[in-house]
């Protein structure tokens, strides 16, 4: 504990030492670095003497037998010191003990299991002992029968469903939670519709699955159904086969009320207003899932699309991040881009401030996750104005594009497109420019182009092999796996380029990648390999042909000059 708050006050020192009003940073990073340094500063003024006796009373209960019935006084003490003496607080301690749970791939282990017990233990004394404190719903509602009136149920807010328990993907309660090889928990039917579709990835950290299986997560279901409990609900009862439902809101009539409000400045003919009113929802999308999707309820979508064309920089720049933050939501891509969205995104993308541009990027990455939308973007002109932020953003605005071009062109008909905007010699230079931080991304694009005539030729006549060669032998395992992949479609039917890798010294290094390398580099260094040992015997054979037609010329020369 002394070494955290050690750490906390060096952190607010050198956090205040910098002039971060004086860098040329957005809005919002600034609001966020302010946010970060008062929470340092509250953080300094708490700092409490470490208990003994709460250390103690702690560890004998937890190393008591779970038969043996613990001491009340002690319980009392426990649960008055940890601050856990309502159903809140005690909920809020389950999320962090299922956080620990998910960190450990799903086997909590003996330590884990003694803790979920304990805090159990305290949460049945503290309702035991208070039995009225954050009662449920049906006890602090009684029907007519028990004197209450029915009105008093529609009276009472609907209790917030915490994060922990949503599944990511539908962002509905976890009736059946799993985990998947990552260590992210999904509702059981939304990610096997996932894995079923053909995707590989954690949809919600993206990184590649190990394996497809999924492991029950116990202990989350456990803490949901103390929940619903605590809060008068029924408990989800596991599924067979149902879809999930469509995505709602749990929002408080208050926070809609305010969202409504917002939306009547946004319609409002003062820009001040628009502008005020655009940058709040935009917090406020950023903010929480639920407000995402009230706020689309609420029918902010079009109304914010027509913002876009607005002369006002600062109100277009709210108004497409607004949209990027709202289409994190998957029922809200969809509501996005049939609202006809498309076009003014790609209007702020070539004539919008620098962070608008960056933005509009973005927006249209998350919005192409959707196949068909990636048809839609790419029809609308996107990728010029991408490839011109790819060459001339910030370095923040060259990855926003990137993303955008990356997952645009995985289908085939953009691919043509963006070789027809000029992005091959724009990669080749984010490839060779001096401390350049795009490699892996100009890779990646270049791998996926490469398969197209079109890129082929590009990447040609960019003169790429030197370039592709040099990763190869000295790149990250990712981007020597993507300059190989490259390489192969270079070489397929082509032996100029084989020559020129070989006359550069690549067999050595595709021999260690097919040995070291990712699987994917494994296979790409063997079909190099094979083509260039194929390349290799006929260039010898080719060799002795010449060799042995230049001997039969030499030997009939003596004859002819003694003939004549």
């Amino acid at each position: 504990m002394t070494k955290f708050y050690e750490v906390t006050a060096q952190l607010e020192q050198a956090l205040s030492a910098i002039s971060y009003e004086n860098l040329d940073i957005s809005d919002e990073v600034k609001e966020q670095v302010e946010l970060v340094l008062s929470q340092f500063r509250r953080a300094k003024g708490r700092v409490d003497a470490p208990d003994v006796e709460l250390y103690e009373e702690l560890l004998s209960l937890y190393n008591k037998n779970n038969d043996v019935t613990p001491d009340p006084a002690v319980l009392r003490g426990l649960a008055e010191k940890l601050q856990l003496m309502g159903i809140a607080d005690l909920t809020q301690e389950s999320l962090a003990l299922h956080e620990m749970v998910a960190s450990t791939g799903g086997d909590p282990g003996e330590t884990i299991e003694k803790m979920s017990m304990l805090l159990k233990k305290i949460k049945d004394f503290v309702q035991t002992e208070n039995p009225n404190l954050d009662a449920p719903l049906k006890e602090k509602n009684p029907g007519p029968s028990q004197g209450g009136q029915a009105s008093s149920d529609r009276n009472h807010k609907a209790p917030v469903i915490p994060d922990d328990f949503r599944c990511p993907i539908s962002l509905e309660l976890m009736k059946d939670p799993v985990i998947v090889s990552t260590g992210q928990t999904y509702e059981r039917s939304c990610i096997e519709k996932w894995l079923e579709a053909g995707h590989r990835t954690c949809p919600k950290t993206q990184q590649t699955l190990t394996s497809t299986a999924v492991t029950p997560n116990y202990v989350l279901r456990s803490l949901i159904a103390q929940w619903c409990e605590a809060n008068g609900i029924e408990p989800p009862k596991r599924p067979s086969s149902s879809r999930p439902s469509k995505t709602s809101s749990a929002c408080s009539p208050a926070e809609r009320t305010k969202i409504e409000i917002l939306l009547c400045k946004l319609t409002s003919g003062s820009p001040e207003d628009q502008r005020s009113a655009a940058g709040e929802i935009r917090l406020l999308a950023k903010r929480n899932a639920d407000n995402r999707v009230a706020i689309a309820e609420a029918g902010a979508i079009p109304l914010l699309v027509g913002l876009l064309s607005t002369p006002d920089s600062r109100t277009q720049e709210h108004a497409v991040t607004a949209l990027l933050n709202l289409s994190i939501c998957e029922d809200n891509k969809g509501s996005i881009v049939s609202s006809g969205a498309v076009p003014s995104i790609v209007h702020v993308l070539r004539i919008g401030s620098m962070e608008a541009r960056e933005n509009a990027a973005a927006t249209l990455f998350s919005l192409s996750v959707i196949d068909e939308n990636k048809v839609t973007i790419g029809a609308s002109g996107a990728i010029p104005p991408l490839v011109t932020l790819l060459s001339e953003g910030t370095q923040r605005g060259k990855k926003d594009a990137a993303t955008a071009l990356f997952n645009l062109c995985i289908y085939q008909g953009n691919k043509g497109k963006a070789v027809r905007a000029g992005v091959v010699p724009t990669l080749m230079h984010l490839l060779t420019e001096p401390g350049g931080g795009m490699v892996d991304e100009a890779l990646a694009i270049l791998a996926i182009l490469s398969s197209h005539p079109e890129g082929k030729a590009a990447i040609g006549a960019a003169e790429a092999v030197p370039v592709l060669v040099e990763v190869i032998g000295n790149g990250s395992p990712r981007n020597r796996e993507n300059a190989a992949a490259v390489l192969v479609h270079l070489c397929a039917g082509d032996q100029q380029y084989l020559a020129e890798a070989k006359e550069l010294g690549v067999m050595g290094p595709l021999v260690d990648l097919a040995q070291n390398g990712t699987d994917r580099g494994k296979r790409k260094a063997a079909q190099l390999l094979e083509r260039m040992s194929r390349f290799i015997e006929q260039q010898k054979q080719a060799q002795v042909q010449t060799e042995s037609q230049s001997q039969i010329q030499e030997a009939r020369l003596p004859s002819n000059a003694a003939d004549s």
